[in-house]
């Protein structure tokens, strides 16, 4: 029993304690933590053309390092999608301040956060986008934490939460969130045991406080607190707290 506990404390500061250390540190010298709600800079990456450029159906999935000292653990993620022929893109995201959490077109839909620049995380465009936008569609409908004060800063439900929930209803997207998406494990519908996000494997979750996911796309992954450390299977990789993934 005493080696397995010192075993548990040495795996805790290797995989957990340390990570979250250095990523402080770097996070710190390289990024600008006083940057506030109203002073960062939102704007268009660019990176998506106008909607009337792309007439075929789009699905895509971002996420984004949060602002202030909280982007030391997480990121922010979103959906974005645009029907063929459409006009314009949806964006849907989940925010924790005043008024319903489910917010639609708030901001550009390839937008920096708080400043910083997103990355693409799922893809799906053509025909297969297009089969897909009702499946979307109809997870954004039936989120049960959209109502005044359901949102929870931590461990959920917040805004990677409701993209986790957006992701398992549409399996055929086969994401995988960044393992430093605080809340993505979460437990919608209060099941301990689930199939994980992507369908190509199993999760166990306490409440979002500690869990255990065993999947293709997703990985191995270790839930302690919400920081999450494991093994990237299907492209090679490690899933560090505060990091994220880490391609080998």
């Amino acid at each position: 029993m005493l080696r397995a506990t010192r075993f548990v404390r040495l795996g805790l500061l290797l995989f957990f304690a340390l990570p979250l250390a250095a990523h402080a540190l770097v996070t710190w010298q390289t990024s600008d933590l006083s940057l506030g709600w109203r002073s960062a800079d939102w704007s268009s990456t660019g990176t998506l053309p106008a909607a009337p450029q792309m007439p075929e159906a789009m699905v895509r999935v971002y996420c984004a390092p949060v602002g202030g000292w909280r982007s030391i653990f997480a990121v922010h993620c979103w959906v974005v999608y645009k029907e063929a022929g459409a006009a314009a893109y949806q964006r849907y995201d989940v925010m924790g301040y005043s008024g319903a959490p489910v917010r639609h077109n708030r901001f550009p839909p390839d937008g920096k956060w708080y400043g910083n620049t997103p990355e693409l995380v799922a893809e799906a465009t053509g025909a297969a986008a297009a089969a897909l936008i009702p499946k979307v569609k109809a997870a954004i409908a039936d989120y049960p934490f959209a109502g005044m004060g359901d949102y929870v800063i931590w461990p959920g439900p917040n805004s990677n939460t409701f993209i986790a929930h957006v992701v398992r209803q549409v399996p055929e997207l086969q994401a995988a969130l960044p393992s430093n998406a605080i809340g993505k494990d979460f437990p919608v519908d209060g099941r301990w045991l689930d199939w994980a996000p992507s369908g190509t494997g199993v999760t166990a979750s306490l409440g979002g406080y500690a869990g255990l996911t065993l999947a293709w796309v997703e990985g191995v992954e270790i839930n302690v607190l919400g920081a999450v450390a494991g093994l990237d299977l299907r492209r090679p990789g490690i899933k560090l707290p505060g990091f994220g993934r880490i391609g080998l």
